[in-house]
């Protein structure tokens, strides 16, 4: 308040004395006033007078204007007219037309007016939050003012408003709804709030976004025409950018509730040539960002890739390529689409495919990545769009080993086209590496690089690569070509940075180099490559050669570090005393530092994407900063390291590799030893489920007899009825109709019988084929160990196929009883009604008919007595299978139990070699007391002792200690 006197005390008096008397007047008659008209009438003219009077309304009436808001809630018109004066007081808005005459102090005076009236509004968070409650009332006049007032507190100081409003109960979920209010202006205004409340504040972020937010905007911008719609859409898509960049909480929840699948309409730009208003490229690019923000390198890798698969499964990724790939599309659009695209397949291998096989529309048609390359190399198309087709071809070969080897095989002597009728991306990328441009010296240069990142194979492939320089010269290869272009420097007349090419051929020499000791070795093989090295780093040359020194630096250190020795004269050693004799190893580690000392390399290690202002500083690429973080302190180490500590750390290498041979044939072993186990582990689950089906058709079987007795049963019962009734006719009629019924029915159940048996044979045939494919899987084992686990495991099984082949004899038995019960039965059943025929004297046709039914049974009776017998021959078939099975199953017992007895002997055998090593070790360890203690007493005997001696006994107590390692190592493994 101090402040604000003071301005409005330095001001001149005059007409706005007068203008300050009526601002007080005007205050007190909303202050005292007791009538609503009168305070109304008092606030709108503070409202016409706050914009032309700012400070001195904002001195004298906040305080009021607050005091009516709190008071006079009940009368929108008041309410709206306070706010608006408020928003005068606070906005910014009017102060672009102060006019250039006046004093720049009073124009910083009036510039700072609008945070300090903000400051005092904000004093008290109650009027924050009176203001979030006056946004709930849906009066026009109330809730617009109330919206621009909080989007100026918010503009002015909103990291302090923002707070205020997390911590009010409901403050954000009230500023939510606007987004739902069917007018326009305030919808459109409360994404501008919304704008201002959710900039750099992850927790808002978060709420808004839970609360249904991308739902609603997307609903608006769909309303509103996608990309042909107007500003609405911008402020829609600008809030979208808030509420996802760096922010990974709401990318998930944006992926995980579909809403990628929801941007593909907004790049169906279409073929026809409709125009490009200023308004559509906005928001084309801003909804391009919008993209890059959900797939950007920066982002986890997990959350990166899952958006990348979700924009090729709904189209979106061919959506892009396809503007990438019309025409006429505007230039800064074409650049970002090529920059989305490239973070769409970068390290993705299904979106790098689909990318490989996009075709542009041309006649005849030729592969995206060759149309990209060509505009890449072109010194006539903006410097823009080189980088980004640059970033494009960076990431399409970012972790891709698959499109690596589809670049450089078009190098190669077999693939090349020779009627010349076809680009392929090989030939651009030599044309743009050996043309006299620099740039595209450069971009040709660190395309190659990444062609070969982390690729041993690519980089010993592209040694074949064959250049025809000259017609009558022979070929040469491409490695010794960069090698004469770099030896020529400044030689060649070239447009653009005189260091830019041969910075671009130390980057790619380095990374070809880096890992590849063949390709190090052709590298040395041209004997003028070293001296050529040694010569630039040793002389002393401008601030702009110090780069150049210093790549020539890294370059001459990988040649030693991946050294294989395999020249005599380039050998580590050789390299290294010409490094100390020429140019010293303290100025050569002090010409390797110029590169992570340089100021455009701290820039380029920052992001992937190669984004310079100027081509003048395009100088370093991503992955070759990484590339000299991880080799500058390994070859510094090397350097300073002598032959002696070489050979230990060769020794030590093929120690370690000798130990990881042994590893890893342990581990193959043991893997073999875990297919096993689970081959045998199937088996047995098979059989299992074997012995389940057996059980259940054993039950069924069982109440398939009880069924039969109580069948019998009621027979027996009725017989004995008819018995006591034999002297009516009818009723020995009736019997005599009865009873072929139930014998037609024991036929039937006997048949089903026979069925049943016939299934459990089949079963037990499948067992015993089991049981052989057991035998065989033990006898061929490869590991006793294995083989006698194995054994035991199939003992116990075959023990419960025993037991169940038992229990299924046995109940075939009991079948077979019942069947010669109901036999026996069934003969008593025939002579009786025989007996019963007999005593009743009836016609000669009765007689007849009875005589004609009696042969019947007799026939049916002998049919079953048939079937009888052969059931019991099949009995006997698989009683004499179960003898077999059980002279197999006792074979392979004793074979287990040899092989049981045999390891038994060999753990005896190794517990019995410990022991005697560990006698050994005491003894030696004895033998050594005694030495020193006779030593000592010959030291105190005045006698002199030799310590050649001592050294001696100490280096064979080290050679006896390694060579007892390996041997536990083993014992360990």
């Amino acid at each position: 308040m101090n402040f604000l006197r003071g301005v409005m005390g330095g001001q001149s008096a005059g007409p706005q004395h007068t203008e300050a008397e009526t601002i007080q007047k005007l205050c007190d008659r909303v202050a005292s006033s007791t009538l609503l008209d009168d305070r109304r009438n008092a606030v709108r003219a503070l409202k016409s007078l706050s914009k032309k009077y700012r400070l001195e309304v904002g001195i004298q009436a906040m305080e009021h204007l607050i005091h009516v808001l709190q008071t006079d809630r009940s009368d929108s018109e008041i309410i709206g007219y306070a706010l608006d004066t408020l928003y005068n007081i606070i906005s910014n808005e009017e102060e672009e037309e102060v006019d250039d005459v006046e004093e720049e102090n009073s124009t910083r005076q009036s510039e700072d007016l609008g945070s300090q009236f903000t400051e005092i509004f904000i004093k008290q968070q109650e009027n924050v939050t009176l203001l979030l409650s006056l946004l709930e009332e849906f009066d026009f006049h109330v809730r617009w003012p109330g919206v621009k007032l909080l989007t100026s507190l918010l503009k002015q100081l909103g990291p302090q408003v923002q707070q205020i409003i997390l911590v009010s109960p409901m403050g954000v979920s009230r500023l939510m709804d606007l987004l739902a209010d069917s007018r326009e202006v305030i919808r459109n205004d409360g994404v501008l709030l919304l704008q201002a409340l959710t900039r750099s504040n992850g927790a808002i972020q978060k709420i808004v976004a839970f609360e249904n937010a991308f739902e609603r905007l997307l609903d608006i911008i769909s309303e509103e025409g996608n990309s042909d719609g107007g500003i609405v859409v911008e402020d829609c898509l600008i809030l979208l950018q808030n509420l996802l960049k760096n922010n990974n909480s709401n990318q998930n929840f944006f992926k995980e509730g579909s809403y990628i699948q929801r941007m593909k309409p907004w790049f169906e730009v279409g073929d026809e040539n409709s125009g490009w208003s200023a308004q559509k490229v906005t928001n084309l690019h801003l909804m391009l960002q919008l993209v890059r923000v959900l797939v950007s390198p920066t982002n986890p890798p997990g959350a990166t890739s899952s958006c990348q698969k979700a924009m090729f499964q709904c189209g979106l990724l061919q959506q892009l390529c396809t503007i990438l790939m019309a025409t006429g599309v505007p230039a800064d659009i074409l650049t970002e689409t090529i920059n989305t695209v490239s973070e769409v397949i970068r390290g993705c291998q299904v979106n790098q495919d689909y990318f490989a096989s996009v075709n542009a529309p041309s006649n005849p048609p030729r592969p995206a990545i060759v149309v990209l390359l060509m505009s890449m190399v072109n010194e006539r198309q903006p410097f823009v769009l080189r980088c980004a087709v640059l970033y494009c071809f960076q990431c399409f070969l970012y972790k891709n080993q698959k499109g690596q080897g589809e670049i450089v095989s078009t190098l190669l002597p077999s693939t090349i086209d020779a009627t010349g009728n076809s680009v392929s991306a090989g030939q651009l990328l030599c044309g743009g590496l050996f043309s006299t441009d620099s740039l595209s010296n450069w971009c040709a240069a660190v395309a190659l690089a990444h062609a070969l990142q982390e690729n041993a194979t690519q980089k010993e492939q592209l040694l074949r690569v064959q250049l025809a320089t000259s017609i009558g010269n022979p070929p040469v290869s491409l490695l010794q070509q960069c090698t004469n272009i770099l030896s020529q420097g400044d030689k060649i007349d070239r447009r653009g940075s005189k260091i830019q090419t041969r910075v671009g051929l130390l980057m790619l020499l380095c990374t070809w180099l880096s890992n590849c000791p063949i390709a190090v070795t052709h590298f040395l093989h041209n004997s003028a490559n070293v001296p050529f090295l040694t010569g630039q780093i040793a002389e002393n040359l401008g601030e702009e050669e110090q780069l150049v020194q210093g790549l020539c630096a890294l370059l001459l250190g990988i040649s030693i570090y991946f050294n294989d020795n395999s020249l005599e004269s380039y050998m580590k050693e050789k390299l290294k005393q010409l490094i100390e004799k020429r140019i010293g190893k303290e100025n050569f580690i002090e010409k390797l530092g110029f590169i992570s000392k340089h100021e455009l390399y701290s820039r380029a290690s920052q992001k992937p994407q190669p984004n310079f202002p100027s081509p003048e500083y395009m100088i370093f690429d991503h992955e070759f900063t990484k590339l000299v973080k991880e080799l500058e302190g390994v070859i510094t180490k090397a350097i300073y390291k002598s032959s002696e500590e070489d050979k230990k750390e060769e020794e030590v290498k093929k120690t370690l590799e000798q130990h990881d041979n042994i590893v890893t044939h342990y581990k193959n072993m043991i893997r073999e030893q875990d297919l096993q186990l689970e081959e045998l582990r199937q088996q047995v689950s098979t059989l299992k489920c074997q012995n389940e089906q057996l059980q259940t058709a054993v039950t069924q079987q069982v109440s398939q007899i009880q069924q039969h007795k109580d069948q019998y049963n009621l027979l027996k019962i009725q017989l004995g009825k008819d018995n006591q009734h034999q002297g009516s006719y009818s009723e020995g009629a009736q019997m005599n109709g009865i009873q072929p019924e139930e014998i037609g029915r024991l036929r039937e159940e006997i048949e089903e019988l026979k069925r049943n048996q016939e299934l459990l044979q089949s079963q037990l045939t499948e067992k015993d084929s089991v049981i052989e494919n057991m035998k065989s899987s033990q006898t061929s084992g490869t590991n006793e160990q294995s083989s006698a686990i194995v054994s035991a495991r199939d003992s116990e099984q075959v023990a419960e196929l025993k037991q169940e082949l038992a229990t299924l004899k046995s109940q075939l038995n009991s079948q077979s009883v019942e069947i010669t019960k109901l036999q026996t039965e069934k003969q008593e059943l025939l002579q009786k009604t025989e007996a019963f025929a007999k005593s009743v004297e009836v016609q000669g046709e009765t007689e007849t008919m009875i005589a004609t039914k009696t042969t019947d049974v007799e026939g049916r009776l002998s049919a079953l007595l048939q079937e009888t017998k052969e059931l019991k021959n099949e009995i006997k078939a698989l009683s004499e299978e179960r003898t077999a099975i059980k002279e197999q199953l006792d074979s392979s017992n004793s074979t287990i139990a040899i092989l049981q007895t045999e390891k038994d002997k060999l753990e005896l055998e190794i517990t019995d070699s410990k022991k005697e090593q560990d006698d050994l070790l005491v003894l030696l360890a004895d033998q050594d007391q005694k030495i020193l203690s006779l030593k000592n007493k010959l030291k105190d005997l005045g006698h002199p002792v030799e310590e050649e001696d001592e050294l001696e006994s100490g280096d064979q107590e080290d050679e006896d200690d390694e060579s007892e390692d390996p041997g536990k190592d083993l014992d360990h493994i």
